[in-house]
């Protein structure tokens, strides 16, 4: 189940800091067949309907809408909490639901090893939940979904500056697109005040998401996901946890700001991803993907219904921008994908559900 991650880019499948080689999903496809019984051959009217499997389309709306939902947790919790507290009770959180499987994986996890588990954790989670943060206390929730987007273009531009990867006509295209319609948002405006500078940090956010996919990539793809994505996790709650202390809030907080943040640890962090997994099982790593494209809606629509946050037209046209440049430069990646052989090695999370 914990096997395949998504988003086609390039020779990366990444999603919300989620990456696999492409032949690795081809590989763990193989060895999945394998695994179960064989069916009878369906003819062209069953392929059809299996295609438009009704769970498909509420499995990938469900989880659109927890992923959605994680910008609104922390448009409410950030400014109560402050950036600091809450992205470390995040962070704590997930690491004590994951902990167990990191402990019963802990003989593969070297102590000459954690320096750089540490290192890239910082890049992967603590420094991109905390910009999101940042960014969720300034501007509409919906800022903050719509350019997490860039994370894919980012990965691609990592991939080539960093190692040399091919990057690609279309693919430079739309970064080149996402980055106008990074533009586009920072300069708009909300009640008078300029959204610059949350754009700024929430776009600084995904290029740490696509830097640490192909940093996970190259230095860590051995050890097994989720007892990865634990590690990170450990990591930056352990890192943080006495700037949080410090910076604790000194009153109460409303049920409601608490209820956000536990909400933001627990279902956008774990629970969205054991039903991301599942879908990805159920009809594949590309299919499971599309639902970046209905983050963002889901974003806004929460925003609007319980805070009352518009969509400005800088977040209409900018969101349109960048992800008609993702649509663009996924077809790219999808032939790309189809040429890079199947190779035997292991998927490897980052963890981000910002």
């Amino acid at each position: 189940m914990l096997r395949e991650f998504a988003r086609l880019t390039g020779g990366l499948l990444t999603l919300h800091g989620h990456v696999l080689q492409v032949g690795t999903a081809r590989t763990l496809a193989r060895t999945d067949s394998r695994r179960s019984p064989r069916m009878p051959r369906r003819g062209r009217g069953e392929r059809v309907s299996q295609r438009r499997d009704w769970r498909y389309a509420l499995e990938l709306q469900a989880l659109a809408a927890i992923w959605g939902g994680s910008y609104l947790f922390m448009r409410v919790a950030a400014s109560s909490f402050g950036p600091l507290p809450l992205v470390d009770l995040r962070l704590f959180l997930g690491a004590l639901v994951l902990a167990p499987f990191l402990w019963r994986e802990r003989k593969r996890f070297a102590v000459a090893r954690w320096w750089k588990i540490a290192s890239i954790a910082a890049i992967n989670s603590a420094i991109p939940f905390l910009l999101f943060a940042w960014s969720a206390e300034r501007a509409p929730a919906g800022i903050g979904a719509i350019v997490n987007s860039m994370a894919v273009p980012f990965a691609a531009l990592a991939a080539f500056a960093l190692f040399g990867e091919r990057i690609g006509g279309r693919r430079a295209l739309a970064l080149l697109a996402g980055l106008v319609g990074v533009g586009v948002l920072a300069g708009g405006h909300l009640a008078g005040a300029s959204l610059g500078a949350a754009v700024v940090a929430g776009t600084l956010a995904s290029l740490c998401y696509g830097v640490s996919a192909n940093l996970v990539k190259r230095y860590l793809s051995d050890l097994p996901p989720i007892a990865l994505a634990g590690a990170t996790l450990v990591c930056g709650a352990v890192a943080l946890a006495p700037f949080a202390l410090i910076g604790w809030p000194s009153v109460p907080l409303p049920a409601h700001v608490w209820m956000s943040g536990i909400l933001l640890g627990v279902l956008c962090t774990v629970i969205a991803y054991a039903l991301y997994f599942r879908l990805i099982q159920r009809v594949g790593a590309t299919r499971a993907a599309m639902v970046i494209y209905l983050v963002p809606i889901f974003s806004v629509a929460w925003a609007w219904l319980f805070l009352g946050e518009t969509l400005t037209p800088s977040m209409a046209l900018g969101g349109a921008v960048i992800l008609g440049g993702l649509v663009f430069g996924q077809r790219e990646a999808r032939i790309m994908a189809r040429r890079v052989p199947a190779r035997i090695t292991r998927a490897r999370p980052c963890v981000d559900c910002g």
